[in-house]
């Protein structure tokens, strides 16, 4: 089969488009013949091995997982013997980040709980711009945001994978939602269902006096301390993503913020659930969830197209196509 290998970090110049042996499965895995799948920054990250101290976990001096990727949409091939859910055929999406990555492929292998049935209105492209991204929206304001209906939520890097599904899924929970963008991306972010923009190259939502009972930070770059000054009393700060800086004040300073008042200032680290992507599909069902996707690339031009995600200009989601 076609995928896309590297062997040691560094820029997408590393990508290398190659013949490789199909993967085998066990009892409990299930083989997935990949129609599309799509991009998201843990993918640059885990090339790049950025942060540093990533390498702990991902290989020390070369890369553990050879083959990126962790949303896909395809047909089942094969099972294992120990497998109940699927059968093949079936049309599936799911999340691979547990599973040894490897969607940026003709074929990948998933532990059955990391698949659920593709909704029968998606197509696959659209199927696969969902899983990390909604996933991670899902756990930041369900889990960690504990949000509720009526609260004031804004969403730092609404245009984004994560933030196009944070704006549509905190909708979804009856919240009132502040999308933060730039000028080019407004009227996207009004389009999913923003009651608010802010255009961040003219307004600074950290110095303009609202605040917010949850904030959701899926890119860009704030102070942790721009973020607890736009919380209000009790409020919520979750780190999705962002700068490297970003990650780091959250998780090293956002404890000892919490500890000293009533605001709360927490990351996320999602764990990709058969429940939670099941969620995700009733949403996607019912319409109250769409995928936003921006550009497509064939498996041949990954490079390209992490290049693209990297310089930061996506609207929504970027797929790979086979």
């Amino acid at each position: 089969m076609k995928a896309v290998v590297y062997t040691k970090y560094g820029s997408p110049d590393v990508l290398k488009l190659k013949e490789v042996e199909k993967p085998s499965i066990r009892e409990n895995e299930v083989l997935v013949k990949v129609d599309a799948a799509s991009l998201n920054a843990a993918d640059w990250h885990l090339l790049r091995a950025d942060p540093f101290v990533a390498r702990f976990f991902i290989g020390l001096l070369k890369p553990k997982y050879k083959i990126l990727g962790a949303d896909i949409a395809g047909r089942v091939e094969a099972v294992g013997r120990d497998v109940k859910q699927f059968k093949p055929g079936d049309e599936v999406f799911g999340e691979l980040s547990q599973c040894g990555w490897g969607g940026f492929a003709e074929y990948a292998r998933a532990h059955e709980d990391a698949l659920a049935l593709k909704p029968a209105k998606l197509t696959f492209e659209a199927a696969a711009a969902v899983p990390l991204a909604a996933l991670t929206a899902l756990q930041a304001l369900r889990d960690i945001g504990q949000i509720q209906a009526g609260q004031k939520v804004l969403v730092n890097g609404a245009s984004g994978g994560v933030g196009t599904f944070a704006v549509q899924i905190a909708k979804a929970f009856g919240a009132e939602v502040t999308g933060v963008c730039s000028t080019g991306k407004i009227a996207m972010v009004r389009s999913m269902g923003a009651d608010h923009v802010v255009d961040y190259t003219y307004d600074d939502f950290t110095k303009n006096g609202q605040h917010y009972d949850l904030i959701i930070a899926a890119n860009g770059y704030h102070s942790i301390t721009d973020y607890e000054r736009a919380l209000s009393p009790g409020g919520i700060y979750v780190m999705t993503g962002g700068s490297g800086k970003q990650m780091f004040q959250a998780m090293l300073m956002g404890p000892l913020i919490s500890m000293t008042g009533s605001k709360k200032m927490r990351s996320l680290s999602m764990k990709s659930n058969k429940k939670d992507l099941i969620t995700i599909k009733e949403l996607l069902e019912a319409g109250k969830v769409v995928p936003l996707i921006d550009r497509r690339y064939p498996l041949s031009e990954l490079a390209e197209a992490i290049r693209y995600l990297e310089a930061g200009h996506a609207k929504g989601k970027i797929i790979i196509t086979m």
